[in-house]
């Protein structure tokens, strides 16, 4: 309530001997926990009136709390207005009628009914207690208090934000059917619950029949088929989202091998976006330019947040791992692919680009900047994630990975931690652990084999048009040389 110190009244019944002195006990710790208690024992002495005093202590408005510790004889003598406390009660319960702010009093349990409810004044039996009942009960309890007493409390309501910016956009479009199913699956995953599962298979069944929908089939003239790949990713933003939101939850779970399988799954069924259905449709061949920059975006995301998370072996096993092709694209004795099946291309766009003279060196990198406006992972962690695939990329020199996004590094865009803090060898560890390559030296050594021979290779040709120097980028040099 307040950043001053607390001050505290203790109302009480002398049932006991017993009783008084734990209350005083009580009142001993409060004082060593920085709260200023005022308590009959010290405070009332000979002479004084006790009635007046009780009731200046609960209406004086220096006195922020009232504790009311209260035993079976405290809530008899309050119900039945008997003696001390029936007195001190009736002056309790009128403030707690009147005023608007009941922060103020405490109830403080410390002895329960046959039945199992707290010995409670019928006046303070719908508020919310503190259990006080037992000395266990008193230690898992007493942080409770304080926090009430210093106006700490374990959970505090977080700032509110800003509404998405897909909620802006007016156009009509399909509301996502995964919603429901997404807050079930978020539901199960912060509470540890064993439908997780289930939910996460209903979540991403749902989200990829709705992705899978939004193909486009047409075959308009080249102005509206640009326009329907541009929709098309409007569309499918906030399903980004829900699965950034979701990937952030899983990948920070401590299970690292169960969530391994979890993401492979969840590529296999993204890479299936980006190809051919395997049932022939008589609308013809789908144009999937729209999904592979959604497949492509999402696996940069999923790689930031890895980072993000401090996730390096997880990200090695990701980059290293042979998925499964699906049926409409295996080649005869090819079922796997490598990671850079992952990469982003679009002739539309690049027709596009053409068509209105716009001279860029890249629309998916505007369009991926443009659409970077989460609060959680920034253009720059993208950035970031991008170029650590392109080191695993030249490290497996098989060149078929082109860094869009990376663009932007050329207008001083990007400074990239995970590079910056390798100059440090103990920082070493996480590229280390990423690419596998032992020391600095041997990754300086392999990554010039892979990029020496890049030839024609994409990020060779990206590097050309930019003039964006990739081991500059990556700190090679340095990488390692400081403690």
């Amino acid at each position: 309530m307040t950043d001053s110190v607390p001050k505290a009244f203790i109302s009480y019944s002398w049932s006991s001997p017993g009783h008084c002195d734990l209350v005083r006990t009580y009142a001993e710790r409060l004082l060593s926990d920085g709260v200023d208690v005022v308590l009959d024992q010290w405070d009332l002495s000979e002479g004084q009136d006790k009635y007046a005093f009780m009731e200046k202590m609960v209406t004086d408005a220096s006195v922020t709390h009232v504790i009311i510790f209260s035993d079976q004889m405290y809530a008899q003598k309050a119900d039945e207005r008997k003696a001390g406390v029936g007195t001190e009660s009736q002056i309790i319960s009128k403030e707690v009628y009147d005023k608007t702010d009941q922060r103020k009093f405490i109830p403080v349990a410390c002895a329960k009914r046959d039945d199992g409810e707290p010995c409670l004044p019928v006046f303070l039996q719908s508020r919310i207690w503190i259990d006080f009942s037992t000395s266990e009960r008193v230690n898992e309890n007493w942080e409770r208090l304080l926090r009430v007493l210093h106006g700490k409390p374990f959970y505090e309501k977080p700032k509110l934000g800003t509404p998405p910016l897909y909620l802006s956009d007016n156009q009509n479009r399909p509301s996502l059917p995964t919603i429901g199913r997404f807050a079930s699956l978020r539901d199960a995953l912060l509470n540890s619950k064993p439908s997780g599962v289930l939910c996460r298979q209903d979540f991403l069944v749902s989200a990829m029949t709705f992705a899978n929908e939004l193909r486009i089939y047409q075959q308009p003239s080249v102005e509206e088929m640009e326009n329907k790949v541009l929709d098309t990713l409007r569309t499918l933003l906030p399903l980004r989202d829900q699965f950034i939101e979701w990937l952030s939850i899983e990948t920070s779970l401590p299970d690292e091998s169960r969530t391994e399988a979890i993401l492979v799954d969840f590529l296999e069924r993204m890479l299936a976006l980006k190809c051919r259905p395997i049932e022939p449709s008589s609308r013809g061949n789908p144009c999937l330019d729209a999904h592979s920059i959604f497949v492509y975006e999402m696996f940069l995301y999923l790689m930031a947040i890895l980072i993000k998370v401090d996730r390096p072996g997880l990200i090695r096993e990701l980059l290293k791992t042979r998925y499964i092709l699906p049926e409409s694209d295996a080649r005869q004795g090819k079922d796997f692919t490598d990671f850079e099946a992952f990469r982003g291309y679009s002739s539309v766009l690049h027709t596009r680009n053409q068509r209105l003279e716009l001279n860029r060196i890249s629309l998916i990198a505007d369009l991926m900047k443009g659409r970077a406006t989460r609060n959680d992972i920034s253009f720059n962690e993208i950035m970031q994630a991008e170029l650590v695939v392109v080191l695993m990329t030249v490290l497996s020199k098989r060149h078929k990975w082109y860094p869009h996004t990376l663009v932007f590094s050329a207008l001083g865009a990007g400074r990239f931690p995970v590079f910056l803090r390798a100059t440090q060898r103990k920082y070493f560890d996480r590229l280390k652990m990423i690419t596998g390559v032992d020391s600095p030296e041997e990754l300086r050594t392999k990554f010039k084999e892979g990029y020496e021979m890049g030839g024609l290779a994409p990020w060779a040709q990206f590097t050309w048009l930019t003039d964006v120097s990739l081991p500059e980028l990556m700190n090679m040099d340095a990488l390692g040389t400081t403690d």
